[in-house]
């Protein structure tokens, strides 16, 4: 391989080959002598429209990606963090070179009459297959019916306009992506709609000890995605989460530095909602995650968690 190609291994969704659109944009602008070409893989995710727990859960949208990567195919993956398993390591061979400028983290209502959140009639079906924002509608919103809805943001979309549900729940990030803004009908706030752990962020995968490629990618990375990934990363990997469990949060790094984590654990009904805000202060983003989840642990996640089948 020339040793000014890099190859980019993506699923081969819309939304993914947007995101290696952007990165490419930003090696070229880092690196304008290095020539980037784009190996599509389809993943067991992007297959199967069923259940994702039937699957891996969200490890289905990783594992070819990450065998493309080990088996030398590709030298660098690109990742939405919130699709990456944190109650597993990375797989082994494999780092993270830099977490991306964070996008939008906020959820979208889209209705085709223009309607907000707090004006949907009883018995609106919202077409969601996200187990987080079914459990939030369920404890806000109980008169709302959620149905199971899976698929790229272009698929989903289709369907709605097909009438297989009267609304959608879709991430602001993943529609400004595909260029798709002109479709919401509200932005949500992170308060009524807490986000997925990793919101918003693309993560570059590496296989390790590829020097090389490391260094030319990771000065892409941004310190704040990275101090607030890290603390949302460690807080799902000690609460254990799986694909099915109702979890929210994230972290904040304000104009000052100081570090903040917020998150929830629900029951799947919506009825028991726990919650945890804490501060970094001297704290490093490790250090902050391990507390927001032991505080949770406090007040019976785990019981929470592993009451509901996965």
């Amino acid at each position: 391989m020339p040793a000014d190609l890099i190859r980019i291994v993506s699923r081969d969704s819309p939304m993914a080959l947007a995101q290696v659109e952007r990165v490419r944009a930003e090696l070229a602008e880092f690196h304008p002598g290095i020539r980037t070409e784009v190996v599509p893989v389809r993943t067991t995710g992007d297959k199967w429209m069923g259940d994702l727990s039937a699957v891996e859960g969200k490890g289905a949208f990783t594992k070819e990606v990450d065998q493309a990567l080990l088996a030398g195919e590709a030298d660098l993956a690109v990742h939405c963090v919130k699709d990456i398993p944190a109650d597993r390591p990375l797989p082994a061979g494999t780092v993270f070179a830099a977490f991306l400028r964070r996008d939008d983290i906020r959820d979208a209502l889209i209705h085709p009459g223009g309607l907000t959140l707090d004006e949907l009639p009883s018995g609106t079906r919202i077409g969601t297959s996200s187990v987080r924002r079914a459990a939030q509608l369920a404890a806000s919103h109980p008169h709302l019916d959620c149905v199971p809805m899976r698929g790229n943001a272009n698929r989903r979309l289709e369907k709605l306009a097909g009438g297989e549900a009267d609304a959608l729940l879709l991430a602001v990030s993943g529609l400004e992506r595909i260029g798709r803004t002109d479709v919401i009908t509200e932005v949500l706030s992170p308060e009524v709609m807490c986000p997925p752990i990793g919101a918003g962020v693309l993560a570059l995968q590496c296989r390790e000890g590829d020097d090389a490629v490391i260094d030319l990618v990771s000065g892409l990375g941004d310190p704040a995605a990275y101090r607030e990934t890290t603390a949302e990363r460690m807080f799902l990997h000690v609460l254990q989460g799986h694909c099915n469990s109702p979890i929210a949060g994230y972290a904040q790094v304000e104009r000052n530095g100081d570090l903040s984590l917020r998150a929830k654990v629900f029951t799947p009904d919506g009825k028991t909602v726990l919650n945890a805000h804490e501060w970094a202060g001297a704290l490093d983003p490790a250090t902050l995650g391990t507390s927001v989840a032991v505080a949770l642990l406090r007040q019976g996640a785990r019981e929470l968690i592993d009451g509901i089948a996965h």
